[in-house]
């Protein structure tokens, strides 16, 4: 299977320039792209004068937009450099417009995700298209005849949710921002096909879905035309928030109760925890089957967060994650839990478990590792547990590159002798996402270390072999066990005749 780590050399992609009239190749400096990482987009101008391309740089700290003339003349029209990383894979925009020879584009270099006006032949900024203390989330549809963009912000209404998507139009110049949806929830709209209408769906996980009709125009509304009702039986989870690490930002997440959860009980607290960085992981809208209930039926309050570190945010509460994965938000993780058991006393802060997948599973150990003066039992099935063993793409972006002793520092492997508390590691054979010797690699250090853990390994598995029937028995019954003190599956023996 063919799969770069970290470091490994690989194709450096440089497009080359031909008169194929004189079949001569004119020489075209690659300075402004000497390293790339890919090397996309390539168009040529309607009149043949010029090709550009969008080109990133390995490590992703430079994203620009390169035009090449006709000579071989170079220039730079957009240039990105921040301090950090450049979210590619999540906050990459650009649309072209021939006709007025303009570029969209999308930067987070006023510290929030937002879009740029761009003249396409000099590489100015004409001017900044949305501006604010909130994000883009993506765009929708670029309109060049009325000079409009459409698209989904988050944050947009400061009294709800950062996370919670809006629709929203603005146009081209910053005028004329229209929010489109209002509820307090996360939407997705349907438009009429004469796109005059819409239909605007949102919901919370504690609240069903409310549909009603608006108007494109201005987005007011017309009529509510349905409202779903919560099934009688069904146990709600709980939004909370409260402050990280710093005392000042929020933290947002989800608290599942067991359905048959009395006030006067005191229950285990398990995590259920993805950090990574390339999104937010919180559910946002309404779902009645949701695995963080299932595992709360076990007798558990089962709890969710977004940390420092995860996206759709300030570009400052994302680059907390740079070069620094293993810090998985727990500061503020730990905090937020511990707002909670105070609101709450049922949340039994002396017994609490995590469990993840993938970075989930380099996050689950990561908490024994690190904080085991808090948590006391993890289950890690599949962990990226040193970001020099996982694909490249996701770990060159947030861990950057050339490697430097910061990958040793954040890996799993390094720390493993400090384990506290009760752990299982799980993995699947054949996983073709994350290389199944990053957990091999944790379990000899922890073996060298002396230290005890449970370890599963499935024949044949793939990745995240905890959604598998056996493997989500394994992990239940771990938590079970060590957090509840019961043997799961314990039958008392029949008396003898």
């Amino acid at each position: 299977m063919h799969y770069y780590k970290p470091g490994d050399k690989i194709p450096v992609p440089r497009p080359r320039l031909f008169d194929l009239e004189k079949l001569e190749q004119i020489e075209v400096s690659d300075t402004l792209f000497e390293n790339a990482w890919s090397i996309s987009e390539l168009r040529w101008a309607d009149d043949s004068s010029r090709f550009t391309f969008l080109y990133n740089q390995r490590g992703h700290r430079v994203l620009r937009i390169v035009g090449v003339d006709r000579d071989g003349h170079v220039q730079a029209i957009v240039n990105e450099e921040p301090e950090t990383f450049i979210d590619y894979s999540g906050k990459k925009f650009s649309h072209y417009l021939d006709e007025a020879s303009e570029i969209i584009w999308m930067s987070e270099r006023d510290g929030w995700n937002h879009l740029y006006l761009y003249d396409a032949q000099n590489g100015e900024v004409k001017n900044q298209i949305t501006t604010g203390e909130w994000v883009v989330r993506g765009v929708d549809w670029v309109d060049p005849e009325k000079r409009q963009v459409w698209f989904r912000a988050g944050g947009i209404r400061p009294e709800q949710d950062p996370y919670y998507i809006h629709y929203c139009r603005v146009n081209f110049d910053g005028s004329g921002l229209t929010i489109l949806t209002e509820g307090n929830g996360t939407h997705r709209i349907t438009y009429s096909p004469d796109r005059e209408f819409f239909v605007d769906t949102f919901s919370r996980v504690n609240l069903p879905p409310v549909n009603e009709l608006r108007r494109t125009k201005d987005g007011t509304l017309v009529c509510e035309l349905e409202r779903a009702e919560v099934p009688a039986a069904w146990p709600v989870p709980e939004p909370f928030q409260a402050k990280g690490r710093d005392g000042k930002t929020d933290i947002y997440g989800v608290i599942y109760r067991p359905s048959n959860f009395d006030p006067n009980k005191t229950y285990p607290v398990v995590e259920h925890i993805y950090a990574g960085p390339h999104s937010a992981h919180v559910p946002k809208q309404f779902n009645i089957s949701v695995r963080a209930q299932w595992m709360a039926e076990l007798g558990f309050i089962v709890v969710r967060m977004d940390g420092m570190g995860t996206n759709h945010r300030s570009k400052a509460f994302h680059d907390v994650c740079w070069k620094n994965l293993m810090d998985g938000g727990f500061p503020d993780r730990i905090e937020w839990m511990k707002a909670a058991a105070a609101k709450y006393p049922q949340m039994d802060l002396s017994r609490v478990g995590i469990y993840g997948g993938s970075a989930g599973g380099q996050n689950a150990l990561a908490a024994l590792l690190k904080h085991g003066d808090f948590y006391h039992v993890a289950v890690a099935d599949c962990g990226c547990h040193d970001n020099r063993m996982d694909k490249i793409w996701w770990n060159e972006l947030w861990m950057s590159w050339p490697i430097g002793p910061h990958y040793a520092e954040n890996s799993n492997v390094t720390h493993a002798h400090k384990l506290k508390g009760k752990l299982m590691l799980m993995l699947g054979e054949m996983d073709r996402n994350v290389d199944p010797a990053s957990t091999m690699q944790v379990v000899d250090a922890l073996v060298k270390a002396d230290k005890d853990f449970d370890l599963v390994i499935m024949p044949g598995g793939g990745h995240m072999i905890e959604f598998t029937a056996y493997g989500a028995r394994r992990r239940q019954d771990f938590l079970v066990r060590n957090l509840l003190d019961v043997e799961p599956r314990h039958k008392e023996q029949e008396p003898e005749k």
